[in-house]
């Protein structure tokens, strides 16, 4: 099947879904059929920061016309952060959506946990991943960590790398939700922050969305789901 994604919200959160989704092709012997086309990271930003959902989802709608024109079967967000119009988007979108958030849901049915931290950007986090967690207990951090954790995210999404200052911030949020609220693993609720944890050690278990995203994404490509 004919994959669509809409990329560009970050560079780096485009790059790591295409790869990734290359290499579980590659993995079982198949070959991906894909589409990019480019979202503008700053429309996206502005449009979150303003609530204005059925903004981003007109632009969503109209990038997805030209996924249908180029063949594609569904579409996909690269982007938890660009999930925010998920609902306004799949009203109107030409394509079906691949939806990250039930399939995050789903895997953390799976591992029975029952409090999780999460870390993103500030939508992400106060609304708890859009309310979309049904089974677990989502704890965010508090005080002064909230806004620097969603700072140190925007702008390493923005810049597409992750500085040792950033990781720092993100690994020490994740560090106290485990010890002061009791979660049980820590929920990257940002495409980008593969940027920071990845082939690190970070201390605790993490519950990465885009890679549940990018192997739910693959399983339809292949008539798995």
């Amino acid at each position: 099947m004919h994959v669509g994604l809409i990329g560009g919200i970050g560079p780096a959160a485009t790059e790591y879904y295409y790869r990734s989704i290359v290499d579980l092709h590659r993995a079982g012997g198949t070959s991906p059929e894909l589409t990019i086309v480019h979202a503008d990271v700053r429309d996206l930003v502005r449009n979150a920061a303003k609530d204005d959902a059925p903004s981003q989802a007109d632009i969503f709608a109209r990038l997805t016309q030209r996924l249908a024109a180029a063949g594609a079967d569904a579409v996909a967000i690269t982007s938890m952060g660009g999930h925010f119009c998920i609902r306004e988007f799949a009203a109107i979108s030409p394509l079906p959506v691949l939806d990250a958030i039930p399939a995050v849901d789903s895997a953390v049915q799976q591992r029975g946990l029952r409090t999780i931290g999460i870390l993103g950007n500030m939508t992400v986090m106060q609304s708890r991943l859009y309310g979309g967690i049904s089974s677990a207990k989502i704890v965010l951090p508090e005080g002064d960590m909230l806004r620097q954790v969603h700072d140190s995210y925007r702008d390493m999404a923005l810049e597409g790398r992750a500085t040792d200052e950033k990781r720092r911030v993100f690994f020490s949020a994740g560090r106290q939700m485990r010890a002061l609220q009791g979660a049980e693993a820590i929920m990257l609720g940002g495409t980008d922050l593969f940027l920071a944890f990845e082939e690190q050690d970070c201390g605790f278990p993490v519950i990465d969305c885009a890679a549940i995203h990018v192997r739910s994404i693959y399983r339809w490509s292949i008539g798995e789901a």
